[in-house]
């Protein structure tokens, strides 16, 4: 592929990235291009960290993949794991003959058929968003130009994630001072509050009932009941 090709495509592959409606199928839609364009993965899955430090795959291109990621889970070992924790690029050219996943590696090789694999850290400037996993079923799949061109791709995932992320975020955050909003209103026209009391009202709930400010004013919005507190 001629350099000017290759930037063809992953400008197109960008374009597809940002495109999708949700971070969900913005992941989904990058495990399925990866299997496309980088020559030697078969399988592609992306892990993520969540609250408690606790690794899910919400995105996988098939049942050897996300197999593959949870064995790592259950094992508590493996390459996207060592990405998460503080890697950057990690490659296996067998797992076979791999030592540095003593349970895993014997695991995968035999019970999926995974004989090498290319793992990424999907990162932005701010902040570590996962693991890119790539993985064949044969030996030394991977080549130079696989690595380069999965480095490449890796950051245009997590362009495209964090990018979404900042929207939906911007999105939540609008619908709840609207919702909020509207709970202020109901509030001043009940009991005759002003706004500044109103809004004083909701966060006392919110704190008596350990939940968050939004989640209040949606509930009390939706019912028009005020849980768990008398107007006063």
């Amino acid at each position: 592929m001629v350099i000017s090709e290759y930037g063809d495509q992953f400008a197109s592959i960008a374009r597809s990235l940002r495109s999708q409606a949700d971070e969900e199928q913005t992941l989904q839609k990058a495990i399925d291009v990866a299997v496309d364009v980088i020559e030697g993965c078969d399988y592609a899955g992306i892990t993520v960290m969540r609250r408690r430090r606790t690794f899910e795959t919400p995105a996988a291109t098939d049942d050897i993949a996300r197999r593959s990621d949870r064995l790592q889970y259950e094992l508590n070992e493996g390459p996207c794991l060592d990405i998460v924790r503080g890697d950057d690029i990690i490659s296996c050219a067998d797992t076979l003959t791999e030592v540095r996943w003593s349970r895993w590696a014997p695991r995968v090789s035999a019970e999926l058929g995974v004989r090498s694999l290319l793992c990424f850290e999907l990162f932005t400037t701010t902040q570590s968003l996962g693991a890119l996993s790539l993985y064949s079923h044969r030996p030394k799949a991977f080549d130079p130009l696989d690595h380069a061109t999965g480095l490449a791709f890796a950051a245009h995932i997590a362009v495209a994630v964090a990018s979404r992320r900042d929207i939906d975020g911007h999105n939540r955050a609008m619908v709840n001072r609207i919702v909020i909003g509207q709970a202020e209103g109901i509030l001043m026209e009940r009991y005759g509050l002003s706004p500044e009391q109103a809004f004083t009202f909701l966060k006392r709930v919110s704190q008596d009932n350990n939940s968050k400010l939004a989640e209040v004013a949606i509930e009390l919005v939706r019912s028009r009941l005020t849980p768990g507190a008398q107007a006063g």
